[in-house]
């Protein structure tokens, strides 16, 4: 995946309210925010192991596992390493904050403002 230095890339969800109290911090940050929203747009298995290794998480670590899809689909069986990278990719409304990526730093955004780290 290759990153622009000046753009900041906004991995979301374009209906929860957070995510878009979230993208109102990123514009503050710069004027180039580049917004993917992963429930309209394909990720790749490869897109999600590239940003989980600028996150430093494991992909379960985004996961909302509340939701009832993770606790009907996902819960208690025993995926390796593919298995959780499908699950990114075929269930991305179950990721529990949005994710943002600029300078070549990424951080999982719980609140709002936690995107304010990366400046």
């Amino acid at each position: 995946m290759k990153l622009h230095p000046s753009e900041l890339y906004f991995y979301h969800s374009s209906t929860q309210t957070v995510d878009k109290q979230t993208k109102a911090y990123a514009k503050s940050l710069t004027k180039f925010v580049n917004e993917i929203d992963v429930v309209k747009e394909k990720i790749t298995a490869t897109q999600w192991d590239q940003i989980l290794n600028l996150l430093n998480l494991r992909p379960k670590d985004l996961l909302n596992r509340a939701h009832p899809d993770y606790q009907r689909h996902i819960a208690g069986k025993d995926w390796d390493e593919e298995g959780w990278l499908n699950i990114l990719t075929n269930f991305p409304y179950l990721i529990k904050s949005p994710i943002a990526i600029f300078k070549n730093k990424a951080i999982l955004c719980k609140t709002p403002s936690d995107i304010l780290k990366l400046d």
